[in-house]
């Protein structure tokens, strides 16, 4: 499916509903939790629109927080764990119910330690996804043309990808499993906001 990308800044429209799984990606301006922050939220439910939100300080989205904040919408994410923290950090919300694709990955194609969104592209859909913009300036004033479409690309194939990996997780008995662990990210990000993110707890 093509999709239309949509740009907006601070919101999205409060007549924007959605009533399936969306699948969402943030851009931050790094990867810390203690100095970076929000720049970009980017989520579609596979209809034909993504929708490239531009967020900044003091992060006043209500729209945003109430679809991110809605129980009866599943979020798709990949590496569900750094999206969700970050975006509690800046939004003070707890973002749920999730599906992280990432996690789905690892306890699905166990035959395998490649599972980045790039890699699960390349193999259910045989696509090189373009990482170049990865590490380009999110905080800037202005996003370019190629920005904007590379934050739009990391959300379109995730509806694919989770129905792709529920069949593996189904064929393998961990459904149960992965679904436990979604639901532990809530408290995994805790511990990260908290000081915890490079220590294993579980650890003897």
């Amino acid at each position: 499916m093509k999709h239309k990308i949509i740009y907006l800044e601070n919101d999205l429209p409060s007549n924007i509903k959605f009533t399936s799984p969306i699948a969402i990606d943030t851009e931050m301006t790094g990867l810390s939790l203690l100095r970076d922050r929000l720049c970009l939220i980017q989520l579609t439910d596979n209809k034909g629109i993504v929708y490239v939100i531009k967020v900044d300080p003091p992060y006043n989205c209500p729209n945003l927080k109430k679809i991110l904040t809605d129980s009866k919408i599943e979020k798709i994410f990949h590496f569900a764990r750094a999206d969700v923290a970050m975006i509690k950090k800046c939004f003070g919300i707890n973002t749920a119910p999730i599906f992280c694709t990432k996690i789905a990955s690892k306890l699905s194609r166990t035959s395998t330690d490649k599972h980045s969104l790039k890699a699960l592209v390349k193999e259910f859909f045989d696509i090189d996804l373009n990482k170049d913009e990865q590490t380009s300036d999110w905080a800037s004033k202005k996003l370019t043309k190629k920005q904007i479409e590379y934050a739009a690309n990391d959300v379109i194939y995730l509806h694919e990808i989770k129905e792709k990996l529920l069949e593996k997780l189904k064929r393998e008995n961990r459904i149960e499993l992965a679904y436990k662990c979604f639901d532990f990210i809530q408290t995994r990000c805790d511990l990260d906001l908290s000081g915890w993110q490079d220590e294993d707890i579980f650890q003897h």
